[in-house]
């Protein structure tokens, strides 16, 4: 019995609780336990009839977010406050949710009655605090005791009462706070939107395209929930405006279906679950057909998009669980990204119901767990880009290309092509030059050789040519200057190109200025390189008539010598659309010769790169069936006398023993033919990086002529074991010059990071290889 007085005595409190005024600065506990609300249904009372109407049942709010639910009704709050100071107290009420449509607060003083105004269907300007949030400012004067009404009307979507009292300080604090984690929020999903748009563009997948409008809607709608749209876009309120989180939401909903759909491949691995999405889509569709028709249909679609979208949750959640038991492999983020979204809209939908307390995490659990599902999901797209990527590599060159390992991909290509067609030319122009030096060749077989020479070169400068093709694509292609002496390159090409006009029946000529100096300074290689691709251009297109180079060398202060080449050919001739494209690359491919002619393409291209290098210029003059003219200047700085002793003279005062680490047998062969030309020089050779580890260990020599791509062991692994001191300290510092037949800048640079001296790219010139040695062993 006594028991039942006591729960008597506790709901009399309770109720007469409700009638008392609230105090913030004495009383304890918070004002929803000072408030009562009623339901006036469809009766849009005024305050003077709320004020006098005896017949309204006032109930007590449960809860710090007393929910009314999906409603279109008018609902009343009263509540007082009293400040019993000797000074007048202000606070911040926040109450309803920014997207309520109408919310009027109104404080009884005496016979005055004050009107606050708020709710998202006013113009923005006039509601009573330029807040986003529905926010009144209350100021109670001295020792008095105030009634307040809050009069809240929606429009069919979930009505919340929270009564927050705040004081200022206490409410811009947690204002600042808020716009500290929306930026942040806001932020991660308009960047991920419009990340996997961009994604889209390029790789066509359209789970990109889903997914990046699935984040741009959810950012929209929290914006819309927030009041975001309705305070900076929206600001005139309206029709428009109050429906734009069911407009929002019900995008949100269809776009997340659609990546499902597409990321989980339902219509291939669950062909009965598509039905379902179908469904899920026509619900979406109706629904928004629905928001337009009239009051009544807009008020059952809030309830009715909100089962929807927990029937297209559960519908997520069982194609997951469902592809996890038939053993399909499924993308562990997504799996985490759903889990949080479902987790977030759990804790939104339970504060909406006064399931959960009031706070901020509760109230902003959507944002928590759409936020973490987006970056999970990110990641997983992540992964899906990563396949794409795969997968279009295996079928797809032009993928490859695109892509950050093509770059490395054609680095390894080119130094293995570089290689691959080195080695053999290397051999070729080893033993053709071994074999003219023979006294008993009659004319016929001079000529032969003449003629592989003379192949050989060509197809060394369609290599080199491709290597210089990508060097330029990358930015790589880089002059390197030497003494060298021009009369002798020049002749060199000048006759192979000679023999080749001759071949064809053409007339050919070279003037050399008698005035041209003997040695300059500047890269030989690619200054052979020009001359070599514009005679190679003239004898290609010329069928008939003549070839004449002329060379002139005018001397400029500075000791400068500007090389001024003309050549003259009569073959077929440019139009000025063919003159346009001729430095492009595989221009010959563009002008749609049919393959009429030899070559790749590339030689003017490259030319006009080298020439932009060497500060020269070019000029090309020609018409159709009417000849060609092309113009060069090269500016080549002079050296008066040689600067270097000839490398074999200083060869004969030296004794070297030296070890040769070369797998192709035909170099190999090459090798010991220059070697063994010089009685000073002694030597052994082994076929790869190991064996050459293995000898070092047991003999004692003077310099190492390393290859690079090798089987078993390379140069490079050999290198870095005789520079780590793995066969003796004795012969850490032993010279090694790389000879290689890549002629690559990555290769290059890589040779004297590992700590080579030297390095002679194939085909190799004895006289070059001398000269390396010497200085190699004269600065070790």
């Amino acid at each position: 019995m006594k028991v039942l007085h006591f729960f008597l005595f506790l709901s009399t409190w309770n109720f007469f609780s409700q009638n008392l005024p609230f105090d913030p600065e004495v009383d304890k506990g918070q004002l929803f336990e000072y408030a009562q609300f009623t339901n006036a249904g469809e009766n849009d009372y005024s305050i003077n009839d709320v004020i006098e109407n005896k017949y309204l049942k006032y109930d007590s709010i449960l809860n710090e977010n007393h929910s009314l639910g999906f409603t279109t009704d008018f609902y009343w709050v009263k509540f007082s406050l009293k400040n019993s100071s000797k000074e007048k107290q202000s606070y911040y009420l926040e109450t309803a949710r920014p997207v309520t449509d109408v919310v009027n607060l109104y404080q009884i003083d005496e016979d005055l009655i004050k009107v606050f105004n708020s709710g998202d269907q006013l113009l923005f300007e006039d509601r009573s605090q330029s807040q986003r949030q529905t926010v009144f400012k209350i100021t109670i004067p001295k020792n008095d005791t105030q009634d307040f009404y809050l009069k809240i009307k929606s429009d069919g979507e979930t009505v919340n009462v929270p009564l927050n009292l705040k004081r200022s300080e206490e409410f811009y604090e947690s204002n600042s706070k808020q716009q500290l984690f929306f930026g942040l929020f806001y932020g991660i999903l308009v960047f991920a939107g419009l990340m996997y748009l961009f994604f889209y563009t390029s790789l066509k997948e359209r789970s990109f395209f889903y997914y990046g409008f699935y984040v741009l809607s959810i950012a929209l709608m929290q914006a819309a929930l927030d009041g975001f749209l309705y305070k900076y876009v929206f600001t005139g309120g309206g029709y428009f405006n109050s429906r734009l989180v069911l407009i929002t939401a019900l995008f949100s909903n269809y776009f997340l279906l659609k990546y499902c759909e597409h990321f989980l491949n339902i219509a291939q691995d669950l062909k009965m679950f598509k039905k379902f999405y179908n469904v899920a889509y026509g619900i979406i569709g109706v629904l928004f057909l629905a928001i337009f028709i009239n009051k009544n249909t807009l008020a059952l679609t809030y309830p009715i998009s909100n089962l929807n979208g927990l029937f297209s949750l559960i519908l997520i959640l069982a194609s997951l669980f469902t592809l996890r038991y038939k053993r399909f492999k499924v993308d562990i983020y997504f799996s985490i990204g759903i889990f949080f979204l479902v987790i977030g809209l759990l804790g939104f939908v339970m504060n909406n119901l006064s399931l959960l307390p009031n706070n901020f995490y509760t109230l902003n659990s959507a944002k928590f767990g759409s936020a973490f599902e987006v970056i999970f999901l990110s990641l997983s797209m992540t992964n899906l880009i990563r396949t794409l990527r795969l997968e279009k590599e295996k079928s797809q060159e032009l993928a490859l290309q695109k892509s950050e390992e093509v770059s490395e991909l054609k680095s390894y290509f080119m130094s293995n092509l570089s290689h691959e067609l080195r080695t053999p030319i290397n051999a070729i122009l080893g033993i053709v030059d071994d074999q003219l030096f023979k006294e008993n060749f009659d004319s016929d077989q001079r000529e032969s050789f003449n003629i592989i020479k003379n192949a050989s070169f060509s197809l060394l400068s369609n290599v080199n040519d491709i290597i210089d093709f990508e060097r330029i694509e990358k930015n790589e292609l880089v002059l390197r200057p030497s003494e060298f002496n021009p009369l002798v390159l020049l002749n060199q090409i000048s006759s192979n190109w000679e023999l080749e006009a001759k071949n064809k029946g053409l007339n050919y000529t070279a003037l050399i200025d008698d005035n041209t100096p003997k040695l300059v300074y500047g890269d030989a290689e690619r200054f052979g390189q020009i001359i070599n691709n514009i005679l190679s251009n003239a004898v290609k297109f010329t069928h008939e008539g003549f070839i004449n180079l002329k060379l002139k060398c005018l001397i400029k202060p500075d000791k400068i010598c500007m090389f001024s080449f003309e050549l003259l050919d009569t073959g077929i001739g440019m139009d000025e659309n063919s003159k346009r494209n001729v430095f492009n690359s595989y221009s010959q491919m563009r002008l749609k010769h049919d393959r009429k002619f030899g070559g790749i393409g590339l030689g003017l291209s490259i030319v006009q790169n080298l020439i932009t290098l060497f500060n020269g210029k070019l000029k090309i003059e020609s018409k159709v069936n009417d000849g060609t003219k092309v113009c060069l200047d090269i500016p080549l700085k002079i050296l008066e006398e040689p600067k270097k002793v000839n490398a074999t003279d200083a060869l004969k005062n030296l004794n070297f023993h030296i070890l040769v680490v070369e797998d192709n047998k035909l170099n190999q062969m090459v090798m010991k033919k220059m070697l063994s030309s010089n009685i000073n020089i002694s030597f052994d050779v082994v076929s790869n990086g190991q064996e050459a580890l293995d000898t070092l260990k047991l003999i004692n020599y003077d310099i190492v002529l390393m290859d690079l791509q090798m089987p078993l062991m390379d140069g490079y692994e050999a290198t870095m074991k005789i520079r780590n001191g793995e066969v003796g300290a004795d012969k850490l510092n032993i010279p090694i010059i790389a000879i290689t037949a890549d002629a690559t800048e990555k290769t290059r640079q890589r040779v004297f990071e590992l700590g080579m001296n030297e390095y002679i790219s194939k085909p190799v010139n004895k006289e070059d290889l001398f000269d390396k040695i010497t200085v190699s062993y004269s600065l070790a």
